[in-house]
């Protein structure tokens, strides 16, 4: 008799988990189907896309040392079909960035509790307006930073002739950088809600969290360059006071849950 339980109880986990499987199987169909189609609006918008991005170099071009008059050195004769591949994919993901942050929403669900879960637009809204701040940062952080990067060593002994492929991953490693970074406070409340961290952990941490934060941006940001590191270092040191503020909101409202 107790066989038997203990095999019921064992196929009931296993149903659970292969529902799990089944549901995060479905969840990521639904995101690779969004980044298709959003891959075919971004390839027919791609000289839309090209010119926008080819905004910061433009900016360093005007100062005069630019070989080609702001436009980019093509060396390769694929190279052009390969740029425009890319830039529909990075293109892709972006326009169905609104698809996978709710996807990723109602795949952890399950954890929170059933006023929490109400959360989803909050979140799905808040995380995808941080992403769009962090990546427009970024690009307007790019002039900056890529006249550091050709002065460095020495404005007169170089001039600038950016490659297609380089430029643009460096631009679009730049913009998901900091459009990530961007998610920190997300993460810290979700985490928050789920109990992994607690306000009390937080304010603990907080010395090793900043050294934490410096380490990961340099890790992070492409260019490396200290312009782009401070401007994506400080935001993710103010969205962790931000989550330790938003902890305390949520604890309150758990006690006062709790108490009537």
């Amino acid at each position: 008799m107790s066989v038997a339980v203990v095999s019921s109880s064992n196929d009931e986990a296993r149903m659970s988990l292969i529902e799990h499987l089944t549901e995060l199987r479905d969840r990521l169909i639904k995101i690779v189907l969004a980044v298709a189609f959003g891959m075919v609006v971004a390839f027919f918008l791609y000289n839309r896309i090209f010119h926008f991005l080819l905004g910061p170099y433009e900016d360093i071009a005007n100062s005069g040392n630019s070989l080609t008059g702001g436009k980019l050195l093509q060396v390769d004769p694929l190279e052009g079909f390969g740029i425009r591949m890319k830039l529909a994919a990075y293109g892709g993901i972006a326009i169905a960035m609104p698809v996978i942050l709710w996807q990723i929403w109602r795949f952890v669900t399950p954890g929170l509790y059933e006023h929490e879960r109400r959360y989803a637009l909050g979140f799905v809204s808040s995380a995808l307006a941080l992403f769009v701040m962090g990546a427009g940062l970024a690009f307007l952080t790019l002039p900056q930073a890529l006249r550091w990067l050709v002065s460095i060593g020495g404005a007169d002994n170089f001039v600038t002739a950016f490659a297609p492929a380089k430029y643009f991953t460096l631009i679009t490693y730049m913009m998901l950088a900091f459009g990530i970074g961007f998610e920190f406070p997300i993460i810290l409340v979700f985490l928050q809600l789920v109990g992994v961290l607690t306000v009390a952990s937080l304010r603990r941490f907080r010395r090793y969290a900043v050294v934490g934060i410096t380490v990961i941006v340099a890790i992070i940001t492409p260019s490396g360059d200290p312009i782009s590191m401070l401007m994506l270092s400080v935001p993710m040191v103010l969205f962790y006071e931000a989550a330790i503020v938003a902890g305390r909101l949520i604890e309150r409202r758990r006690a006062a849950a709790a108490a009537a």
